[in-house]
């Protein structure tokens, strides 16, 4: 059997090494910290200079160039009758006019509608001025919460210009001749969900300003 007997040069030795070992150990947290601490930061996203025309006036904001248009119109214009619903283009609460034609703003980016007219619900009319579609859905309760309004309003709107236009849908028999029926309304309406369910006031507003019996 080997008899430990450590010379006192030898213990000296293998004690300091020991020591130091312990005090180092603390110090490696707080040597990454600062490592973390002086690592560079992430550069703050880029904006730019955007003029759009919304209602007929013009508006220059500043914006971040992945901002979408129904963002710029809710938070950057205060223009809140555009609802946020699904955020994904499938509800149509955020339905606005773009030169005539409708889109869902939640899927569009603010930059591109550069040089373009935009019509929000608070451009088609006003509480003492409605337009003729507005006056139909108060007259034939085509609402209930409210929230998808704006969007079923502005929808419709532009849904009629386009059966003017000829423009035709999934269900249009003659294409060369769309016609304005209760049937080609509730196929292009589609689009825009109303979770009160209140679909039958609805196409009755819109068939009486398209001038059809329902």
């Amino acid at each position: 059997m080997t008899i430990f007997n450590p010379t006192r040069r030898k213990l000296l030795k293998a004690s300091a090494a020991a020591g130091g070992a312990v005090a180092a150990g603390p110090l490696l947290p707080e040597a990454e910290a600062q490592s973390v601490a002086q690592a560079p930061k992430p550069a703050a996203a880029a904006t730019v200079n955007v003029l759009l025309r919304v209602n007929g006036t013009e508006h220059q904001v500043m914006l971040d160039p992945r901002t979408t248009l129904l963002d710029t119109l809710r938070e950057r214009l205060h223009l809140t009758g555009t609802k946020k619903g699904c955020d994904q283009g499938q509800c149509g609460a955020c339905t606005v006019i773009v030169d005539g034609r409708r889109i869902t703003s939640c899927l569009t980016l603010a930059v591109m509608q550069q040089g373009h007219d935009i019509t929000t619900i608070e451009g088609l009319g006003t509480p003492k001025n409605m337009h003729p579609m507005q006056a139909a859905f108060v007259k034939h309760d085509g609402y209930q919460c409210g929230f998808c309004t704006p969007g079923q309003i502005c929808s419709a709107v532009a849904m009629l210009e386009e059966l003017k236009a000829g423009v035709p849908s999934h269900v249009t028999a003659d294409l060369a001749r769309p016609q304005a029926t209760t049937v080609e309304f509730r196929e292009r309406m589609s689009g825009n969900i109303c979770r009160c369910g209140a679909y039958s006031n609805i196409q009755e507003a819109i068939a009486e300003v398209a001038g059809v019996k329902g």
